[in-house]
């Protein structure tokens, strides 16, 4: 599970600019990806050379690509990098079926794959991206050369009591109640509330970033499908948490073949950091970067990090591909 649309914390100033109604960094371009009842919005920063290998970067429950944009800034020398929004989130209208189940979800994203022809391509996710991004590198191992997962929403029946406003949100009946709940509340304080339950440390954002996070929050909340998207792709979570067999999501993780990194966060209230250890055992040969002050976007609170450890992995797995071990 994740953030709505949360602002970054980045080590230096990046000036943006609005493309439409919608905010685009610097370098960045925005698109749309039509495909037969699909549509898809992507942000995309083109790599700084040609030749460099493709990357696409799948967001958390109730984010968007952009909260991508700080990580890719700083990949653009090593990768190309592409941020789908997926159905109901961010730019991108929601799906015809109202489907927003995992199995969906990893549906989108291997389609907009299929039809771009980028792949295999380095695979990010977080949270519910992160659950997505796992279900693709299982079903089309093909289409993924590294998977990078931060804080990835894998089941977890011992459910952290600050993620229950969340996971009620699966409960038919719910949506309506905490929507009431919460309908005297400004998207100021909607927005603090979201930065306090995703940070670790939530005073590190900036202002202007706050700002910008409170603006997108005002335009999501008044989408009439805003609830909607919220409310089935929380209860596909739910649901894919109690699926068994070769469609769980643990079984799934072990038959991940692309080498992995995983990103965990000392402070996640969302996703619990006792799961790393059953993750690291679950993806094979895979490597985990803990970072004990971070929160639930690892990615967008510790850039630089994430961006350091993803390198390793690239180095290595090309260093593998050329010894023939890969």
């Amino acid at each position: 599970m994740s953030s709505t649309e949360l602002p970054g914390v980045r080590s230096a100033s990046e000036p943006s600019f609005r493309a439409g109604a919608a905010r685009v960094a610097e370098g960045e371009q925005l698109r749309t990806a039509l495909l037969p009842g699909l549509e898809l919005t992507v942000r995309s920063r083109p790599a700084t050379r040609s030749g460099l290998p493709p990357a696409l970067f799948v967001h958390g429950l109730g984010g968007s690509s952009a909260n991508w944009s700080a990580l890719m800034a700083l990949l653009e020398d090593s990768v190309g990098c592409e941020a789908v929004d997926l159905p109901g989130f961010g730019w991108s209208p929601p799906p015809g079926d109202k489907d927003y189940s995992v199995t969906a979800m990893a549906r989108a994203v291997i389609r907009h794959l299929d039809a771009a022809g980028r792949g295999p391509v380095h695979l990010f996710g977080n949270s519910l991206g992160g659950a997505v991004s796992t279900r693709v590198a299982a079903v089309r191992p093909d289409l993924v050369r590294t998977l990078t997962l931060v804080s990835p929403a894998l089941p977890d029946l011992r459910m952290q009591k600050s993620a229950l406003p969340t996971v009620l949100l699966a409960v038919p009946g719910m949506t309506g109640l905490l929507n009431r709940l919460a309908g005297g509340l400004t998207a100021e304080q909607r927005t603090r509330g979201v930065m306090q339950l995703c940070y670790g440390d939530p005073a590190r954002v900036r202002p202007e970033d706050f700002r910008t996070a409170v603006e997108e929050m005002e335009r999501r909340m008044a989408l009439p499908y805003f609830w909607e998207a919220m409310t089935r792709s929380t209860r596909g979570i739910v649901d894919a948490y109690t699926l068994g067999g070769q469609h769980g999501l643990w079984q799934q993780a072990q038959r991940v073949l692309a080498p992995t990194l995983l990103v965990y966060g000392g402070r996640d209230q969302l996703v619990a950091y006792r799961t790393a250890r059953r993750a690291a055992a679950s993806f094979r040969g895979s490597r985990l970067l803990s970072l004990p002050e971070a929160g639930h976007v690892a990615m967008m609170e510790y850039p630089e990090a994430v961006a350091n450890a993803f390198r390793e992995l690239l180095h290595d797995t090309d260093r593998d591909i050329e010894d023939g071990r890969g």
